[in-house]
């Protein structure tokens, strides 16, 4: 188990990342920032039939071809919550039981395991069942049970939680963990922590182990400066692994936790800047193999996502500027400050276009990139809710406090 008591701390090379100190990159001036916008539901709608959410679509069209997943139904739920807090209830609450049934419908109980595809007719595609999914509605799970308390749905949630949870101690992937970690942390939050404590603590353990850190008892192991990352490949959603690695330090004391996952942000942050500050994440056609070049294009929404998720956690857990303006910059990307300086979400449609190519958007606007824009949109939304510009100073002294004893 990670030790509470450890005071060691993992940092990179000072030559490979900023000081983590400083304030490292350009501070954005409040009139910088992208708008924020009234919550839309009409291209989430449009994609929706009385089963779940299309996965993908033609244009602004849901394709049936592909049918449905139990990734993009869990993103819709975890959405449904959000915009909640903006909405009448009852505005989301027929969307959120259709999702629920879904997944609900989607988890194998002999198995304990969530399928992940279902056909346009209704079928389940029943030889596909993935870490990452099974995460995903965890997460899912755990964020409506903390954010509709009190519930009938939330019931429902936490009987299917409880019944899931257990297959989360076979992952091995990062993201995998990652996620359940992720899903643990809310649902402890909630009210469950005798259930999803002692996963909780298994799962940082295991994550932290990864990054070559166990933090028993010594200092932990300084993280390679030039290629910190675990993996020989860096490919999607990158930034999901570094918000959990910060829960997790959050939550259990350690120091050195709270400063890995800190400092894998940093380098996340780093290596995907543009030459003008503008967020440029890996892009997916190749991605980055470690000592090749890395992928430019095509980039994906859910990087830019996972990015403005990452830097909300570690700025609430560290009150430094360097997250806000981080997740200022990655929500940018969706409003056109990206390396080509086009827009890829229509706020009046609610919709998102499904990756920059070299040459533009790809007109696609499918489920997972849209819910990829609602979820950046809700997260700044509460994000600037807690810093308001007044408070710079504030944030200022809380950034030189933070990780630094």
């Amino acid at each position: 188990m990670l030790d509470r008591d450890d005071a060691g701390s993992a940092r990179l090379d000072r030559h490979a990342r900023p000081d983590p100190r400083s304030q490292s990159g350009p501070i954005l001036d409040p009139g910088d920032r992208r708008p924020l916008f009234p919550v839309s539901r009409l291209h989430l709608d449009a994609m929706s039939d009385d089963l779940g959410v299309w996965q993908h679509a033609r244009g602004a069209e849901p394709d049936p071809r592909f049918g449905y997943c139990t990734d993009d139904v869990a993103r819709a739920i975890v959405v449904d919550v959000l915009q909640s807090r903006e909405l009448p209830p009852t505005s989301v609450e027929s969307s959120l039981r259709r999702s629920l049934r879904f997944v609900s419908a989607a988890f194998q109980p002999e198995f304990g395991r969530f399928l992940n595809l279902r056909m346009a007719d209704g079928r389940w595609l029943d030889d596909d069942a993935s870490e990452d999914c099974h995460a995903r509605a965890m997460l899912a799970l755990a964020d409506l049970m903390a954010g509709m308390p009190g519930t009938e749905m939330a019931a429902e949630a936490r009987e299917l939680f409880d019944r899931s949870l257990p297959a989360a101690s076979s992952f091995v992937a990062l993201r995998s963990i990652s996620g359940a970690l992720l899903a643990c942390d809310a649902a402890i939050d909630s009210g469950l922590s005798a259930q999803a404590r002692p996963a909780f603590d298994e799962l940082a353990t295991r994550l932290a182990s990864a990054f070559g850190q166990i933090a028993v008892g010594s200092s932990a192991r300084a993280l390679r400066p030039e290629w910190p990352w675990p993996e020989p490949v860096l490919t999607y959603e990158n930034a999901i692994v570094a918000r959990a690695l910060i829960a997790a330090g959050s939550r259990l004391g350690p120091p050195a936790l709270l400063a890995l996952g800190c400092s894998i942000l940093d380098w996340l942050i780093d290596v995907q800047a543009g030459e003008s500050g503008q967020f440029s994440p890996i892009g997916n056609r190749d991605w980055w193999r470690r000592g090749a070049e890395r992928s430019r294009f095509d980039q994906q929404p859910i990087e830019a996502a996972a990015m403005v998720s990452a830097a909300a956690t570690a700025f609430r857990a560290t009150g430094r500027r360097r997250y806000l303006d981080a997740a200022e910059v990655a929500y940018g990307w969706f409003l056109g400050g990206n390396d080509l300086g086009v827009a890829m979400a229509d706020p009046i449609r609610g919709a998102c276009y499904d990756g920059l190519t070299p040459t533009g958007p790809n007109r696609n606007q499918g489920a997972e990139s849209t819910l990829m824009w609602l979820t950046a949109l809700e997260q700044m939304r509460e994000l600037r809710g807690r810093t308001p510009g007044q408070q710079g100073g504030a944030i200022e002294a809380e950034s030189r406090s933070g990780l630094d004893a």
